[in-house]
Protein backbone atom coordinates (compact mmCIF):
# COMPACT_ATOMS: atom_id res chain seq x y z
CA UNK A 1 0.00 0.00 0.00
CA UNK A 2 1.49 3.35 -1.03
CA UNK A 3 1.77 6.43 1.23
CA UNK A 4 -1.32 8.29 -0.10
CA UNK A 5 -3.48 5.19 0.50
CA UNK A 6 -1.99 4.80 4.00
CA UNK A 7 -2.95 8.41 4.73
CA UNK A 8 -6.47 7.68 3.51
CA UNK A 9 -6.70 4.63 5.77
CA UNK A 10 -5.38 6.72 8.68
CA UNK A 11 -8.17 9.26 8.01
CA UNK A 12 -10.74 6.45 8.16
CA UNK A 13 -9.19 5.28 11.46
CA UNK A 14 -9.61 8.82 12.86
CA UNK A 15 -13.40 8.72 12.34
CA UNK A 16 -14.23 6.60 15.44
CA UNK A 17 -11.76 8.66 17.49
CA UNK A 18 -13.54 11.82 16.35
CA UNK A 19 -16.97 10.33 17.13
CA UNK A 20 -15.93 9.13 20.59
CA UNK A 21 -14.64 12.59 21.47
CA UNK A 22 -17.86 14.29 20.35
CA UNK A 23 -20.11 11.69 21.99
CA UNK A 24 -18.13 11.51 25.24
CA UNK A 25 -20.52 12.06 28.16
CA UNK A 26 -17.60 13.12 30.36
CA UNK A 27 -17.33 16.83 31.07
CA UNK A 28 -13.59 17.46 30.88
CA UNK A 29 -14.10 21.18 31.34
CA UNK A 30 -13.68 24.08 28.99
CA UNK A 31 -10.90 26.37 27.85
CA UNK A 32 -10.75 29.78 26.25
CA UNK A 33 -9.28 29.76 22.76
CA UNK A 34 -8.73 33.26 21.37
CA UNK A 35 -11.49 34.60 23.59
CA UNK A 36 -14.03 31.85 22.83
CA UNK A 37 -15.07 29.23 25.38
CA UNK A 38 -14.77 25.68 23.97
CA UNK A 39 -15.21 22.35 25.75
CA UNK A 40 -11.99 20.34 25.91
CA UNK A 41 -13.52 17.27 24.20
CA UNK A 42 -14.88 19.49 21.41
CA UNK A 43 -11.44 21.09 21.03
CA UNK A 44 -9.81 17.65 20.82
CA UNK A 45 -12.42 16.55 18.28
CA UNK A 46 -11.64 19.66 16.22
CA UNK A 47 -7.92 18.84 16.34
CA UNK A 48 -8.60 15.27 15.17
CA UNK A 49 -10.81 16.64 12.38
CA UNK A 50 -8.07 19.11 11.34
CA UNK A 51 -5.54 16.26 11.19
CA UNK A 52 -7.99 14.28 9.03
CA UNK A 53 -8.50 17.29 6.74
CA UNK A 54 -4.73 17.73 6.38
CA UNK A 55 -4.30 14.07 5.43
CA UNK A 56 -6.96 14.60 2.75
CA UNK A 57 -4.91 17.43 1.27
CA UNK A 58 -1.62 15.54 1.60
CA UNK A 59 -2.69 12.21 0.13
CA UNK A 60 -3.96 13.84 -3.05
CA UNK A 61 -0.87 16.02 -3.44
CA UNK A 62 1.52 13.11 -2.89
CA UNK A 63 -0.44 10.78 -5.20
CA UNK A 64 -0.38 13.27 -8.08
CA UNK A 65 3.22 14.40 -7.51
CA UNK A 66 4.65 10.88 -7.29
CA UNK A 67 2.26 9.34 -9.85
CA UNK A 68 0.74 7.05 -7.23
CA UNK A 69 -2.89 7.47 -8.27
CA UNK A 70 -4.69 4.14 -7.86
CA UNK A 71 -8.27 2.95 -8.25
CA UNK A 72 -8.30 2.26 -4.50
CA UNK A 73 -7.24 5.84 -3.83
CA UNK A 74 -9.79 7.28 -6.26
CA UNK A 75 -12.49 5.28 -4.45
CA UNK A 76 -11.33 5.37 -0.80
CA UNK A 77 -10.19 9.01 -0.65
CA UNK A 78 -13.59 10.59 -1.42
CA UNK A 79 -15.30 7.87 0.65
CA UNK A 80 -13.15 8.74 3.69
CA UNK A 81 -14.02 12.42 3.19
CA UNK A 82 -17.72 11.66 3.00
CA UNK A 83 -17.60 9.45 6.09
CA UNK A 84 -15.91 11.99 8.34
CA UNK A 85 -17.86 15.00 7.05
CA UNK A 86 -21.25 13.24 7.31
CA UNK A 87 -20.31 12.00 10.79
CA UNK A 88 -19.44 15.55 11.83
CA UNK A 89 -22.68 17.06 10.51
CA UNK A 90 -24.81 14.34 12.10
CA UNK A 91 -23.01 14.78 15.43
CA UNK A 92 -23.40 18.57 15.28
CA UNK A 93 -27.13 18.26 14.58
CA UNK A 94 -27.47 15.57 17.26
CA UNK A 95 -25.73 17.76 19.82
CA UNK A 96 -28.41 20.39 19.36
CA UNK A 97 -26.11 22.87 17.63
CA UNK A 98 -28.27 25.72 16.42
CA UNK A 99 -25.64 26.51 13.78
CA UNK A 100 -26.34 23.37 11.73
CA UNK A 101 -29.92 22.97 10.57
CA UNK A 102 -30.99 19.32 10.22
CA UNK A 103 -32.27 19.96 6.69
CA UNK A 104 -28.82 21.13 5.56
CA UNK A 105 -27.20 17.99 6.95
CA UNK A 106 -29.93 15.91 5.28
CA UNK A 107 -29.34 17.52 1.86
CA UNK A 108 -25.58 16.98 2.14
CA UNK A 109 -25.96 13.36 3.29
CA UNK A 110 -28.46 12.62 0.48
CA UNK A 111 -26.12 14.16 -2.09
CA UNK A 112 -23.23 12.06 -0.80
CA UNK A 113 -25.26 8.85 -0.95
CA UNK A 114 -26.55 9.63 -4.44
CA UNK A 115 -23.11 10.42 -5.85
CA UNK A 116 -21.57 7.35 -4.19
CA UNK A 117 -24.33 5.20 -5.71
CA UNK A 118 -23.67 6.75 -9.13
CA UNK A 119 -19.96 6.05 -8.80
CA UNK A 120 -20.68 2.40 -7.99
CA UNK A 121 -22.90 2.07 -11.08
CA UNK A 122 -20.15 3.59 -13.24
CA UNK A 123 -17.59 1.16 -11.80
CA UNK A 124 -19.92 -1.74 -12.54
CA UNK A 125 -20.69 -0.55 -16.09
CA UNK A 126 -17.32 0.85 -17.17
CA UNK A 127 -14.89 -0.79 -14.79
CA UNK A 128 -13.36 2.57 -13.88
CA UNK A 129 -13.54 4.71 -10.78
CA UNK A 130 -14.63 8.32 -11.32
CA UNK A 131 -12.18 10.70 -9.67
CA UNK A 132 -13.54 13.66 -7.71
CA UNK A 133 -14.44 16.64 -9.90
CA UNK A 134 -13.28 20.18 -9.16
CA UNK A 135 -16.73 21.19 -7.85
CA UNK A 136 -16.69 18.21 -5.49
CA UNK A 137 -13.32 19.30 -4.14
CA UNK A 138 -14.66 22.81 -3.50
CA UNK A 139 -17.62 21.26 -1.67
CA UNK A 140 -15.36 19.11 0.48
CA UNK A 141 -13.09 22.06 1.28
CA UNK A 142 -15.96 24.25 2.49
CA UNK A 143 -17.57 21.35 4.37
CA UNK A 144 -14.33 20.73 6.25
CA UNK A 145 -13.74 24.42 6.97
CA UNK A 146 -17.35 24.78 8.17
CA UNK A 147 -17.03 21.78 10.50
CA UNK A 148 -13.75 23.06 11.98
CA UNK A 149 -15.10 26.56 12.58
CA UNK A 150 -18.38 25.22 14.01
CA UNK A 151 -16.54 22.82 16.33
CA UNK A 152 -14.46 25.75 17.54
CA UNK A 153 -17.61 27.86 18.16
CA UNK A 154 -16.70 30.39 15.46
CA UNK A 155 -13.43 31.18 17.25
CA UNK A 156 -11.92 34.50 16.11
CA UNK A 157 -14.97 35.33 13.96
CA UNK A 158 -17.21 35.20 17.03
CA UNK A 159 -15.40 38.27 18.39
CA UNK A 160 -16.54 40.24 15.33
CA UNK A 161 -20.07 38.86 15.24
CA UNK A 162 -19.47 37.07 11.92
CA UNK A 163 -21.16 33.64 11.70
CA UNK A 164 -18.32 32.27 9.56
CA UNK A 165 -19.18 28.65 10.31
CA UNK A 166 -22.68 29.12 8.92
CA UNK A 167 -21.40 31.11 5.94
CA UNK A 168 -19.02 28.26 5.03
CA UNK A 169 -21.82 25.76 5.65
CA UNK A 170 -24.14 27.51 3.18
CA UNK A 171 -21.33 27.73 0.59
CA UNK A 172 -20.77 23.98 1.11
CA UNK A 173 -24.51 23.36 0.68
CA UNK A 174 -24.62 25.24 -2.65
CA UNK A 175 -21.45 23.46 -3.82
CA UNK A 176 -22.92 20.10 -2.74
CA UNK A 177 -26.09 20.62 -4.77
CA UNK A 178 -24.19 21.99 -7.77
CA UNK A 179 -21.57 19.21 -7.80
CA UNK A 180 -24.24 16.54 -7.29
CA UNK A 181 -26.22 17.80 -10.28
CA UNK A 182 -22.98 18.06 -12.28
CA UNK A 183 -22.07 14.41 -11.55
CA UNK A 184 -25.47 13.22 -12.74
CA UNK A 185 -25.55 15.44 -15.85
CA UNK A 186 -22.03 14.37 -16.90
CA UNK A 187 -22.88 10.71 -16.37
CA UNK A 188 -26.51 10.61 -17.59
CA UNK A 189 -25.51 7.96 -20.14
CA UNK A 190 -25.48 5.48 -17.25
CA UNK A 191 -29.26 5.75 -17.10
CA UNK A 192 -29.90 5.90 -20.85
CA UNK A 193 -31.26 2.34 -20.95
CA UNK A 194 -33.73 3.10 -18.12
CA UNK A 195 -35.86 5.63 -20.01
Amino acid sequence: MNLPNKLTMFRIFLIPVFLILLAAPIDAGSVYVLGTLISITQLLAAIVFIVAALTDFLDGQIARRDHLVTNFGKFADPLADKMIVMSAFIMLVGSGSENVAAWIAAVIVCRELAVTGLRLIIVENDGEVVAAAWSGKVKTFFEMIAVIILLLNDVIFNNFGIPMGQICLYIALVAAVYSGVEYFVKNKRVFSDSF
